[in-house]
């Protein structure tokens, strides 16, 4: 993959200067080994950065085992964070500069292609001279071998200026680097103090005073000792914001939406959205429920929806799974579930900690028997909060089972976006208990959209049969050669009412051209990027992003027409056509492909990957050119 930085040139210089270098973006990494504190580090930097008027996007780089051996490449934990001055919508392409904790954690990112041939590199120094002869010589090889291929070093002494500080540099080096990073981007100390202030808020006065000191000695450190200045203005955007990940903008919107039940079991990378609403739910008067499995959280959000309310459950991949016969109860019964599937590599156990795309097919069409549910996903941490309540919304207006499809990309991700400003129409409507209308059914259901009047336990002349065998309008159990046929096509019909309320979704670039990229959830941000770069290079190329996935809108057909060439890009698997053994006759597609295909007989590609990285605009650029090279264009 090409360099695509403008600032590459002036980076790789950046030691003969004696000023701040003002830059558009950059994109910083931080990697250590798992427990060093990094990935705090860099929420902070981030914070601080939003706090600053920069867009920030940041991504969590996790190893796959809960406790993977210490320095290894594999074992690498840390951050990504991109900050620049306008809004930042992914987390960019190779790394600007990169703080490593240890010369492994470093190798794992730069054999990964994570970083720019220009990554400006600073690195804990004290494996240089440790005790084991093989650790220093391992780390003097590979300072050695980094030199010799260009990469400018500079070597941090992050445990002896530590332990100044405190007598565990363990657990001081991250706000150590805190500091040094404020420095070298000119980063407000006031700012970062009151950052800390807030991370250690709950650890009391004693733990942020040592983890101040450590700020302003890492910031000290480095204003004596590395000649390296940025300065990235603001983007100017004077609204008041919020800075949060997806999985806690997942929870605001819970609790914005009215819900007030969130039944879970803890499952990565969906896990802290229910820690976050356990924290703060009951002051909003709700109920956290952790279940004994996901199974029982299913049956328990079911159950609390059936009383009157309508209940979250939130799980990932394998947890959706386990979930399956009872989200095809709740469909059947016509309960009311919103159900947020946090996405993660598969199959199986598969990428616990990896972001993926693999889920879209089995959202759809994953129960047995004709099951249908709406299923929407969020592209960016703002839109998981908004998400959320339209999800609650739908899922009470037609009785139905509402998926959202975030990823572990939105989930661990953090965004600045403009703060919410509370609209009382997001919250459901008081629960109508009046006496049920005599000779009204429990699936009364209307011929022509397949609504029905939703009855709530203890309304007078409302009782009824809750089952999830094939029923009649009456509730009752039957198995006439009719009965499973109308419920079905009333079912379905719940469905065909919603999808005319849709609109059409809007193509970024161009209306028509020689290439339209097609993606849905967190990809939106990279394609759109590499779009906007690829149209200033002359290209005829658009993008579409699909909100809305089952059902989908009107007039989508009608745009794919309008290209000569139509790619889905996904996280998901699709075979390469290269390869000798894959034809068309054989050829695997992407998910969101296969279903486009299937419903419009429109020739669409796919270009995807299952590597558990979020997409980088970059890589969607080389694959742009390389269509167009392919065309003759």
């Amino acid at each position: 993959m090409q360099d695509h930085s403008e600032t590459d040139t002036r980076a790789a210089n950046i030691l003969e200067s004696s000023g701040p270098i003002q830059l558009k973006e950059h994109v910083v990494e931080i990697v250590s080994d798992a427990g060093e504190g990094a990935q705090t580090a860099g929420q902070s930097f981030g914070a601080i950065s939003a706090r600053m008027g920069n867009g920030v996007w940041t991504v969590e780089i996790i190893p796959a085992e809960v406790e993977p051996p210490p320095r290894t490449a594999a074992g690498a934990s840390g951050i990504r964070i991109r900050i620049g001055s306008f809004y930042i919508t992914n987390p960019g392409n190779g790394a600007d500069l990169i703080v490593a904790f240890n010369e492994q954690a470093l190798l794992g990112r730069l054999e990964g292609g994570h970083l720019k041939k220009s990554c400006m590199i600073l690195l804990e120094n004290k494996w240089r001279t440790h005790s084991n002869p093989a650790i220093s010589q391992q780390y003097i090889e590979t300072y050695d071998r980094l030199v010799g291929e260009g990469y400018k070093i500079v070597e941090l002494p992050l445990e002896a200026e530590c332990l100044k500080y405190t007598d565990r540099p363990q657990r001081g080096k991250n706000m150590f680097v805190l500091g040094v990073l404020s420095s070298i981007y000119t980063r407000e100390l006031d700012i970062a103090r009151k950052q800390i202030t807030y991370a250690f808020r709950k650890k009391g006065q004693k733990v942020i005073d040592v983890n101040v000191k450590l700020l302003e000695g890492g910031y000290a450190w480095a204003q004596g000792n590395v000649d390296l200045r940025y300065e990235v203005p603001s983007t100017g955007n004077t609204d008041p914001q919020i800075v949060t990940n997806g999985n806690v903008a997942t929870g605001l919107g819970v609790i914005a939406s009215g819900m007030d039940i969130c039944a879970m079991y803890p499952i990565t990378p969906a896990t802290s959205a229910s820690h976050y609403l356990s924290e703060v739910f009951e002051d909003a008067g709700g109920i956290v429920h952790q279940a004994e499995d996901e199974i029982a959280a299913c049956a328990f959000a079911i159950g609390s929806s059936y009383a009157g309310k309508c209940a979250v459950t939130i799980t990932s991949g394998p947890g959706r799974a386990l979930k399956t016969e009872l989200i095809g109860l709740a469909v059947m019964a016509e309960i009311p579930l919103v159900l947020v599937n946090v996405q993660r590599g598969g199959p199986s156990t598969g990428l616990p900690t990896k972001v993926e795309q693999g889920d879209l097919m089995s959202a759809i069409f994953g129960e047995p028997g004709d099951a249908p549910k709406i299923v929407i996903a969020p592209a960016t941490i703002e839109d998981c909060f908004y998400s959320v309540i339209t999800a609650r919304k739908i899922a009470e207006t037609f009785r139905t089972v509402v998926m959202v499809l975030s990823d572990a990309n939105l989930a661990t991700g953090q965004q600045p976006f403009t703060r919410p400003s509370f609209n009382k129409e997001w919250l459901a409507p008081p629960i109508d208990q009046s006496p049920i209308p005599a000779g009204t059914k429990p699936y009364d259901w209307d011929p022509n959209t397949g609504l029905s009047r939703r009855f709530i336990p203890g309304q007078p002349g409302g009782m009824h049969t809750v089952t999830g065998l094939a029923h009649t309008q009456e509730a009752k159990v039957a198995y006439g050669p009719g009965v499973n046929q109308s419920g079905c096509d009333h079912r379905s019909l719940k469905l065909a009412a919603f999808q005319k309320t849709l609109k059409t979704p809007t193509v970024f670039g161009g209306d028509e051209g020689d290439l339209l990229l097609v993606g849905w959830g967190s990809t939106k941000g990279s394609i759109e990027e590499a779009v906007t770069n690829m149209r200033e290079a002359g290209l005829k190329v658009s993008s579409l992003h699909l909100k809305f996935l089952n059902p989908l809108a009107s007039g989508i057909k009608e745009i794919l027409q309008r290209f000569k060439k139509v790619i889905c890009v996904e996280i998901n698997y699709s075979d390469d056509i290269s390869h000798p053994m894959i034809n068309e006759d054989n050829r695997r597609y992407s998910s969101l492909a296969w279903l486009l295909r299937a419903r419009y007989l429109v020739d669409v590609d796919s270009w995807s990957n299952v590597q558990g990285q979020p997409i980088k605009p970059g890589e969607i650029e080389d694959m742009i050119r390389d269509q167009f090279d392919k065309s003759g264009k």
